[in-house]
């Protein structure tokens, strides 16, 4: 059986996950900005309120650390869910997202490329385009573009990225509720 704190990060994560899917059937050309504030947003009040409901709870006193694991237990399952929606989101929900990412991205390298002044920077700040063609750098700069732009990289940046502000808000709730809510 779950316990409850991981049953409220479950909650705010498939509620992110619903309006996520909202926005896009919405409008699928969106920015994503306003969703990645969102998710920031949902993921602080997951904390928050996970953290709030078990010292609510608690029949027994609990240290700084303890609370910051109770409150890590409401951010973790909201990382995992929120990532495996991510996952099949930019897989097979909206895989235009990353192509439409990857043609900006080739549209801005070819300007760089075209422009005589710009071509000759890149050549001297990087030494292994000096002897290159300039399709041979095209070549090789859409290549790892191409990595970078595709589900499985953007779910592990947002995996890592996630569980660092987990941590980050744990320990930053678990302080607010210390000194101000709870006066301990």
């Amino acid at each position: 059986m779950m316990n409850n704190t991981v049953k409220i990060g479950v909650g705010f994560a498939l509620s992110w996950c619903i309006i996520k899917y909202a926005y896009f059937l919405y409008d699928p050309l969106a920015d994503i900005k306003p969703m990645v504030m969102i998710n920031i947003l949902f993921m602080l009040s997951s904390i928050a309120v996970g953290l709030y409901y078990h010292k609510r709870n608690d029949a027994e006193g609990s240290n700084a650390l303890l609370d910051i694991k109770n409150a890590m237990k409401a951010g973790f399952p909201y990382t995992l869910v929120v990532c495996v929606f991510l996952y099949f989101y930019y897989a097979k929900i909206n895989p235009e997202y990353n192509q439409r990412q990857l043609s900006d991205m080739k549209y801005e390298m070819k300007k760089v490329l075209d422009d005589p002044v710009k071509f000759e920077e890149l050549k001297k700040s990087n030494e292994g385009f000096e002897v290159k063609t300039e399709e041979e750098i095209f070549a090789e700069m859409s290549k790892s573009s191409e990595a970078f732009y595709s589900a499985r990289s953007i779910t592990t940046i947002s995996m890592l990225a996630m569980l660092i502000l987990s941590i980050l808000y744990s320990i930053l709730v678990t302080v607010v509720y210390r000194r101000i809510v709870f006066r301990e």
